[in-house]
C-alpha cells in the first residue's frame, strides 16, 4: 500500500501543472493554480510523511491503512474537482484533454493497483468521476460524447476492479497457503516421526542458539542426556516393533515428567534421547532426571498388556563459561558422564564434570 501510493502523489502534481500551464491563461489564474499546487504537493508529503508504525501489531496497522485511505480519498476529490473545474471554465478549454486523460490514468491505475479493499477503491474511483460527469450532465447536449464515453468506461473499470480484486484476494490466499506448507514441512523435517519429539536436526538447530543466550544473559542452561538400557536386548527378544513401542513409551513418560513449556524434549538417535532447560540450574534438572529414574526404574513401561523392566542411564550438566569454550565443548562433557554412568553399571545419574 505505502509503496504503491508515494508514486502515485508525483503524478497527481504533475497533471494539475500540465493542466494550468497549458491552460488559455494560466498567469490570469494564478491563484487557482498556486491553491491547486500546493493542495496536490500537500498530499503528495503526506503521503511520503506517513510512515508505518514502529509496532506492527494488527491493530496499528489497521488504523494506519484507514488514515492512509484518507488521504488517498482526499487527493482522488482533489482531482475530481479540478478536472471538473477545467471542464466548467472556458479558460481551460485547451488542457481539458489534459485534465480528461489524467482522471481516466489515475482511476485505471486505481483499479489495477489498489484492489486489496474494494469498496474503499471504489469510492475513490467515484470521487475522480463524479465532478466531471455532474459537469458534463449540466453541459449534456455539448459533451453528450466525452460524458457517454467515461460512463461507458467507469462500468469497465469497476468491472475490472472487481476481477482484480478476487485475483488479489486468491494470489494472497495461495501465497498464505504455501507459506503454512512450508512452516509444516519444516516442522516435520525437525520432527522424529515416531516419538513425535524433535529430532536431531532440531536440536543441531536449538542448542547453540541457547548456549549462545545462556553466555550472553548469564542464565543457567541445563542439559540431561538419557540412553535406554539394554535396548537392543528388547529388539531381539520382543522385535522391532515392540522396540518402537518402548521408545513411543519411553518418549511420552518423557513429556510426563519434564513437562514445562521451556523444555525442549528431543530424540537425538536410536535410543538416546535429551532435554534442553533453559534457566534451569543443575539441581533443579537433576531433581527431575532422577524422579525420571526412579519412576522408570519402578514401573517399567507397559508393553502388550504386560510389564516390561526397563531402566535408562543419564547424564546431567549445566552451561559453565569457564568449563565450556564452545556449545560441543557442553555436549562432550554432559555426554561424557552419560557414558561413565554406563560404564558404572547402569541406572543411574551421573553429573558433568
Amino acid at each position: 500500500m505505502r509503496v504503491r501510493t508515494r508514486l502515485g502523489g508525483i503524478f497527481y502534481l504533475l497533471a494539475w501543472l500540465l493542466t494550468w500551464g497549458f491552460s488559455a491563461a494560466p498567469g490570469g489564474a494564478t491563484s487557482l493554480g498556486l491553491s491547486g499546487t500546493l493542495f496536490f504537493a500537500l498530499m503528495l508529503a503526506a503521503r511520503w510523511l506517513h510512515r508505518l508504525p514502529a509496532q506492527e501489531s494488527r491493530g496499528c496497522l489497521e488504523q494506519w491503512i484507514d488514515r492512509h485511505w484518507r488521504l488517498i480519498h482526499a487527493t482522488c476529490l482533489g482531482w475530481g474537482l479540478a478536472h471538473a473545474w477545467a471542464l466548467w471554465s472556458a479558460a481551460f478549454e485547451p488542457s481539458r484533454m489534459i485534465a480528461t486523460l489524467g482522471t481516466v490514468a489515475f482511476s485505471t491505475a486505481m483499479a489495477f493497483n489498489f484492489p486489496m479493499r474494494k469498496g474503499r477503491c471504489v469510492l475513490a474511483i467515484l470521487l475522480l468521476y463524479l465532478p466531471s460527469l455532474a459537469v458534463l450532465a449540466w453541459q449534456w447536449p455539448v459533451q453528450e460524447a466525452l460524458a457517454v464515453t467515461l460512463v461507458f468506461y467507469l462500468g469497465y473499470l469497476l468491472l475490472a476492479l472487481n476481477r482484480s480484486h478476487r485475483e488479489y484476494h486468491a494470489t494472497l490466499e495461495m501465497e498464505q497457503q504455501l507459506l503454512e506448507q512450508r512452516e509444516r514441512y519444516d516442522r516435520l523435517s525437525r520432527t522424529d516421526s515416531l516419538t513425535q519429539l524433535g529430532n536431531r536436526l532440531q536440536f543441531n538447530s536449538l542448542f547453540p542458539a541457547m548456549v549462545a543466550n545462556a553466555r550472553r544473559q548469564g542464565t543457567p542452561l541445563s542439559l540431561v542426556l538419557l540412553d535406554i538400557d539394554f535396548f537392543k536386548r528388547i529388539n531381539d527378544q520382543h522385535g522391532h516393533s515392540s522396540g518402537d513401542a518402548c521408545l513411543s513409551a519411553f518418549a511420552e513418560r518423557m513429556r510426563q515428567v519434564f513437562r514445562r513449556d521451556s523444555d525442549a524434549l528431543l530424540r537425538l538417535g536410536g535410543e538416546e534421547f535429551g532435554v534442553l532447560m533453559p534457566n534451569t540450574p543443575l539441581e533443579e534438572a537433576c531433581a527431575l532426571a532422577e524422579q525420571f529414574r526412579r519412576e522408570l526404574a519402578t514401573s517399567g513401561l507397559e508393553l502388550h498388556g504386560q510389564r516390561l523392566p526397563l531402566t535408562t542411564s543419564l547424564g546431567a550438566g549445566c552451561f559453565d563459561p569457564r568449563l565450556d569454550q564452545t556449545a560441543e565443548a557442553f555436549f562432550k562433557r554432559v555426554d561424557d558422564a552419560l557414558y561413565r554412568a554406563k560404564a558404572e553399571g547402569r541406572d543411574r545419574l551421573a553429573l558433568a564434570t
